[in-house]
């Protein structure tokens, strides 16, 4: 055979062979793809079957339970959203088919109806969103329940719980989704502004107690809200998945986006984190916590915070049927009586360990596994979940939850899990649960891989923000914080000569003339342009709520109406309240501003920072302050924070851009007031140039009693011929007080006489009379309501209150109006002036707790009034002199409530004991496990506990609430807050501790009725007197102080009398010792 003829034959066989690979290739594809076809027919005909043919036709709402024999017409408003979305995976999924029957088509507008049915519903409420805007409360919330057919509301406000900001968020969440993936559901622009309304309406959701996704409040079910952590999560999910998105989809216009507020984002992130793994404050975890931090809202990216939430949730609520809601969950056992709405007290004990328990929840933790690439233990939860479906004419069912029968109850109560649940009505007998079965079909298509992770969520929720594909770059999207993020700063000086003079310290600045056409605006400004954002006259929705914005929202660059717009940050606007007149605390508060960007800036492009420098703000002696802290922006770096210091025109290309195309129909674009370059006279040539203050020595101290018998007259007299401030300010208080705001001395009100004297006494650092001033006007800092929210959610609360006299507490978030008022009333009867000092305090707290939470480890309640005491008692012991507090610098009170928050042992060991009982006793500080002991000793005290006339009863305490609730401890903490005298509190504290440990150690042993703990310290005490007069010879006194300063662990200490006084008790029998055991105290 020749070459060519045996290369030509090898073509051949070649050619052939590959020819057979093809098709069989082909004949695989085809199998393939018509065993595909199959399964998605199989889906769609069960989907017809089990969900779809209960789709109201009129609206497009679905049953809570789908049923021919159902004729209820209420369709709640989560369940028809996950019916919706089942229908929309299956379209998703049939879109990889070409011939599909037009299937594709039908069951995305089966989506769409719903979608634009719940729309319909809720537009009709408009007048509710934008009271809740403004309010958020539960008669403001938009209804999550309607008639099917009508769209009307179904319950009333007081009816029903219908605040559950969850249900809004995951409307937006997959309105979102489906947009992404296609689908047109918004039509016109008055759909897009009620959608950027309803963005307002959960931004708030950090501060907003709502009934949950059970609609039920608190776990009490006694109609109470509570913030909810799955709640909050939720929003901050919607948040991130709605911000930039073009409600039009690909065919959309500039004015067709939805904008998110970065601030309430980042509150929304914060608050969640810290919560989690609690849901609330009466539920120490919750299934609900599932579908937020899993499938479909991936709330959290955290590992290690989802695993430890994750992990939870099974630890507590999984059973062998499922996922308890909650513990102590009384929904639809067979002991709840279901002619009432709430409970009453203490009746959630009898529902403990026959909990309801859901399957669907698997279904979550599933769906969960899959998305994340870890099959096996999806099919861990598959097995677990077969066992409890139910087969049926319509094929497989899911229980809505499986319930312990009456009979069982008592079994069920000795041995938990031991007794056979049965399934509910609902998902069996009485039709399909409609959310579980579209959660389950979601899951089958998923779990058959008909469907893939990435057609389930086009955009990309399940992956981190830096791993999201951008689907547009001109509006501003959520990235992960970069590890080298670098803070763009930009000076601006108030004027040429100010900026001359800087420049000969080498520091370069910029004026407002010199940037044009780029505007410098004030915060005020930004709030002013966002109430054009969503405003609507036929809806009757104004837009934005005027709120200001934080330092992430003003460190955007802007481009609106043809102009590009930086803002500074609040921290520099003209403020009406005196801290800005302390420049060392501003000076502070730009660090804190450029830490707290380097930790949570969270959009694509670098943070641009600007900073207005004004002429008073070098006056004085802080100035080399001031240098110093411009010289490190020089040097690129801010306590280890890496900036970059330069002119604004270089920054544009590398700073994150936010293009406000809302404001495009604006009739008149100048209504918005940019900075203004400040024209001065001549030029300062050196620092020497500054006008200087005059030195005033306050030698003439007056006292209030000499001047109240003078008339009024005589006061206005005395204060023209006096210069010095601190009398002044006393003779303006009486007549104030007397005359009123508007009694006027020659030209000036008393009022303008004040406002005068503030700022004189603070040019001098004159803080006492600053404070009293303000306080007489009745000044309120910005920023303090937001500042009480950043503690309420951390579960801690606040009292207000001058030490020793009556105290408010807040334990919801209130409005600034509220705290003012509540403020001035319990300050000025007896010190006004910490009116203002007590709000410094709050802006101080709120900022550490969100930066450094450990600083308040074991403080629950956080007692504003004795935490001045407790600078006091650290004042004393400083200082020989009485200084008084109200005379320090608000700096100089910040530093000193930072070093009494964060004093160490070592430190400590220099203290005497009265002096740490003082300090701990103060800042109400506990220690670990303290609450837990208590309840250990209310367990074993019928009674109760007595604590300065209060009684803490053993029930309904313990049949309501458990030991690790956060309810519990602040119900320990309202009974310690009777207590006067922080020493006492301590010795109070450590007593516990004592009882906790003798009970521990001695398990026979419980109290036949009431223990009064100020028996045992005052027996205590009669002991240690009794000791210290055979010593020492000392008479016996009533002041305890003595005892107070003995240390608690050694020979002769305050433990050793307390236990004795314990001990002394137990043998005179007020303890329960069974005869048949020996007792042995330790």
């Amino acid at each position: 055979m020749s070459d060519n003829l045996r290369i030509h034959v090898d073509k051949t066989f070649k050619r052939q062979q590959s020819d057979v690979w093809h098709a069989a290739e082909m004949a695989q594809d085809v199998e393939s793809h018509e065993e595909t076809l199959k399964k998605l027919n199989d889906f769609y005909f069960t989907l017809k079957r089990q969900i779809l043919q209960y789709q109201n036709c009129c609206l497009g709402l679905f049953p809570s339970v789908g049923s021919p024999n159902n004729t209820s017409r209420v369709a709640h408003v989560r369940d028809s959203i996950y019916c919706s979305v089942a229908a929309w995976s299956l379209c998703q999924a049939y879109r990889r088919i070409d011939d599909d029957n037009g299937r594709t088509h039908e069951l995305g507008q089966i989506a769409v109806k719903c979608m634009r049915g719940i729309l319909f519903c809720w537009i009709r409420q408009s007048e509710k969103v934008e009271k809740f805007k403004r309010h958020q409360l539960p008669q403001f919330a938009l209804h999550s329940t309607f008639d099917m057919i009508t769209g009307d509301p179904v319950y009333t406000d007081e009816e029903y719980g219908h605040l559950q900001i969850d249900c809004v968020a995951l409307y937006l969440i997959f309105l979102n989704q489906m947009i992404t993936s296609g689908l047109q559901i918004i039509f016109t622009t008055d759909e897009v502004n009620f959608v950027q309304n309803l963005v307002f309406y959960v931004e708030r959701a950090y501060r907003t107690p709502d009934y949950g996704m059970w609609e039920r409040g608190s776990k009490y079910n006694n109609g109470s809200t509570e913030l909810h952590a799955s709640s909050i999560g939720m929003a901050k999910a919607a948040l991130e998945a709605v911000n930039g998105c073009n409600l039009y989809g690909e065919v959309g216009a500039a004015w067709s986006v939805i904008y998110v507020d970065i601030d309430a984002h980042n509150r929304n992130r914060t608050i969640f984190e810290t919560i989690l793994p609690r849901e609330s404050n009466s539920k120490n975890t919750d299934a609900s916590l599932l579908p937020t931090i899993c499938w479909p809202a991936f709330a959290i990216h955290e590992e290690a915070i989802k695993k430890r939430a994750v992990s939870k949730v099974e630890r507590k609520l999984e059973g062998r049927y499922g996922m308890k809601r909650f513990l102590r969950d009384g929904y639809k056992t067979e002991i709840e009586d279901p002619t009432r709405k709430f409970y009453r007290p203490a009746e959630i004990k009898n529902f403990d360990g026959v909990e309801c328990e859901w399957p669907m929840f698997y279904l979550y933790l599933m769906i969960d596994k899959i998305f994340h690439g870890h099959r096996e233990e999806a099919e861990d939860y598959m097995k677990k979940l077969q066992p409890l479906l139910l087969h049926s004419k319509d094929g497989v069912l899911l229980p809505k939850y499986y319930y312990v029968p009456k009979n069982k109850i008592e079994a069920e109560r000795r041995n938990p899990g031991s007794q056979q649940r049965v399934p509910s009505p609902e998902g069996t007998t009485e039709g399909v649960f409609m959310w579980g079965q579209s959660v389950y079909l979601i899951s089958q298509m998923l779990f058959q891989g008909i469907l893939n992770v990435n057609e389930l969520d086009p955009i990309r929720r399940y992956l981190p923000a830096l791993e999201r594909p951008k689907f547009s770059t001109r509006y501003s999207k959520f990235q992960g914080t970069p590890p080298d993020l670098v803070i763009q700063i930009v000076l601006i000086a108030e004027t040429a000569r100010l900026q001359q003079l800087l420049a000969t310290y080498g520091i370069q600045t910029q004026t407002a003339h010199q940037i044009e056409p780029i505007q410098i605006w004030s915060p005020k400004e930004l709030t002013k342009a966002y109430e054009f954002l969503g405003h609507n006259d036929k809806l009757d929705l104004t837009g934005r709520p005027s709120r200001p914005f934080g330092v992430l929202s003003t460190s955007k660059i802007y481009r609106a109406c043809s102009r590009t717009i930086l803002c500074y940050p609040l921290l520099f606007e003209l403020s009406d309240f005196y801290l800005a007149q302390d420049i060392s605390l501003v000076m502070d508060d730009c660090r804190n501003d450029l830490e707290f960007l380097s930790n949570c800036w969270k959009l694509s492009g670098r943070p641009t920072w600007c900073m207005v420098i004004r002429e008073n703000s070098i006056r004085g002696h802080n100035f080399g302050e001031f240098l110093d802290l411009l010289a490190q922006f020089k040097k690129g770096s801010v306590d280890g924070v890496r900036v970059r210091l330069g002119r604004l025109q270089s920054f544009i290309q590398s700073a994150c851009i936010e293009h406000l195309d809302f404001l495009h129909q604006i009739e008149d674009p100048d209504i918005f007031q940019p900075l203004k370059e400040k024209v001065v006279g001549s030029n300062f040539k050196s620092l020497t140039d500054l006008p200087t203050l005059t030195d005033i020595t306050d030698g003439h101290y007056v006292n209030e009693k000499e001047l109240k018998p003078k008339t009024s007259y005589e006061l206005v007299t005395l204060l023209k011929s006096l210069d010095d401030m601190q009398p002044q300010s006393q003779i303006l208080k009486i007549l104030y007080e007397r005359e009123g705001h508007a009694f006027r001395i020659d030209s000036y009100t008393v009022s303008e006489k004040l406002e005068k004297l503030i700022h004189r006494a603070g040019a001098h650092k004159h803080w006492s009379v600053v404070r009293l001033c303000s306080a007489l006007l009745g000044k309120l800092v910005d920023s303090l309501a937001p500042s009480v929210t950043t503690v309420l959610v951390r579960g801690k609360q606040i009292t207000v209150g001058v030490f020793g006299h009556e105290e408010e507490v807040l334990d919801k978030p209130v409005s600034p109006n509220e705290i003012k008022n509540i403020l001035y009333s319990k300050c000025i009867p007896h010190d006004i002036r910490q009116a203002v000092l007590q709000q410094e305090l709050i802006l101080c707290i709120g900022k550490l707790i969100a930066t450094s939470p450990g600083l308040f480890e074991g403080i629950l309640k956080i007692r504003i009034g004795w935490f001045v005491k407790a600078m006091q008692v650290e004042m004393e012991k400083e200082s020989d002199n009485n200084v008084d507090i109200h005379a320090l610098s608000p700096h100089s009170i910040k530093k000193l409530l930072l070093n009494i928050l964060t004093i160490n042992v070592e430190e400590a060991d220099y203290r005497t004991p009265l002096q740490k009982r003082q300090l701990d006793g103060a800042l109400n500080r506990v220690p670990k496990d303290f609450y837990e002991c208590v309840w250990q000793i209310l367990e074993r005290t019928p009674g109760g506990i007595k604590v300065a006339g209060y009684l803490l009863p053993q029930q309904p305490t313990q049949s309501d609430m458990t030991m690790y609730e956060l309810n519990f401890s602040l119900l320990v903490e309202q009974m310690l807050s009777k207590i006067v005298d922080p020493s006492y509190r301590q010795i109070m504290v450590e007593t516990f501790m004592v009882v906790s440990t003798i009970l521990e150690r001695n398990k026979e042993l419980s109290f036949h009725q009431s223990v009064n703990m100020d028996r045992i310290i005052q027996e205590a005490f009669d002991e240690f007197q009794k000791d210290l007069s055979q010593s020492e010879g000392r008479e016996k006194q009533d002041d305890m102080k003595c005892f107070f300063n003995t240390p608690p662990n050694i020979k002769r200490g305050t433990t050793s009398y307390i236990g004795k006084v314990v001990i002394k008790i137990l043998l005179d029998g007020e303890l329960n010792v069974p005869t048949e055991e020996m007792c042995l105290v330790c």
